[in-house]
């Protein structure tokens, strides 16, 4: 029975515009029977829970899968998300990814990391796990934010902070390695074109910057600057759209070299690396 149901969800969810009906209805069937996803066909008729009903409809709606669920998967973290944070996308898998084989064939023996607008703390977290021996900073503005970071970090090495990313950590200017940031660089033009998921449930904090959406990446590209030793290399997402324009914001007049772009798993412009120049 409960395949069945299942599979009335994912039509339900697939006329609804949700971009992954078969996915979230198989999650949210896991998620309310208890169970993993690979488990469902064990669920017996008679322990269906009719309230798959209640967050299937929720999900029509456009809600975010993980706001229903509260839990976001990022590589190897499960994390707590809700109303007031940002929920970590699959795409900032890359840019970490980067960022740890970065770290790992720096000749440091215990590299010193910043994240810039940690949101939930994924990037942070995910770089104190698997680069055991890096220091890890993280710093968030908004306290909604910080009330999922916190839960996230609790028993974690990483020093969070809240404060502006703009002037943030003044106590490591020239001492980090890494500086890594997943912004908020949708143009604010774009609004009306964002998915309903983050439009409307993601806080606005965390999409917007400005007219072109670069406006917060011009300046972490000072911060960055201020924060780095020499050699030092910074990485930031962007939108797809924004790959032939992040990587001018670093050039070699403002202290960089080396500024290049790189794509996601998808093949699309993701997120832009530099490093800080040598003296």
């Amino acid at each position: 029975m409960l395949l069945a149901e299942v599979a009335q969800a994912t039509q339900r969810l697939a006329d609804a515009g949700v971009p992954s009906p078969r996915n979230d209805a198989e999650e949210l069937a896991a998620f309310v029977h208890g169970v993993k996803r690979g488990e469902l066909h064990s669920v017996k008729d008679p322990d269906f829970d009719a309230r798959y009903w209640e967050v299937i409809a929720r999900r029509e709606q456009r809600e975010p899968l993980q706001h229903i669920t509260g839990r976001a998967f990022f590589r190897y973290l499960e994390l707590q998300v809700g109303p007031g944070v940002f929920v970590p996308r699959p795409e900032t898998e890359s840019v970490v990814g980067w960022a740890i084989d970065a770290v790992r064939a720096m000749d440091v023996v215990e590299p010193r990391i910043v994240d810039l607008c940690t949101g939930s703390g994924a990037i942070a977290l995910a770089l104190a796990q698997e680069v055991p021996r890096s220091r890890v900073h993280a710093v968030e503005l908004s306290e909604d934010a910080l009330v999922w970071t916190r839960r996230n970090m609790e028993g974690s090495r990483v020093d969070l902070r809240q404060g502006n990313a703009l002037d943030a950590f003044r106590d490591l200017d020239g001492q980090v390695d890494l500086v890594v940031s997943n912004p908020p660089y949708i143009p604010l033009t774009e609004w009306e074109y964002v998915a309903p998921e983050a439009r409307d449930y993601d806080p606005e904090l965390a999409l917007f910057s400005g007219e072109d959406g670069l406006d917060l990446i011009r300046g972490i590209e000072r911060t960055a600057h201020r924060l780095l030793r020499p050699g030092g290399v910074v990485v930031i997402e962007h939108a797809d759209t924004q790959g032939g324009q992040v990587p001018w914001i670093f050039t070699e007049e403002r202290g960089w070299a080396d500024a290049a772009d790189h794509p996601d798993l998808n093949n699309r412009p993701r997120f832009a690396t530099a490093r800080r120049a040598t003296p």
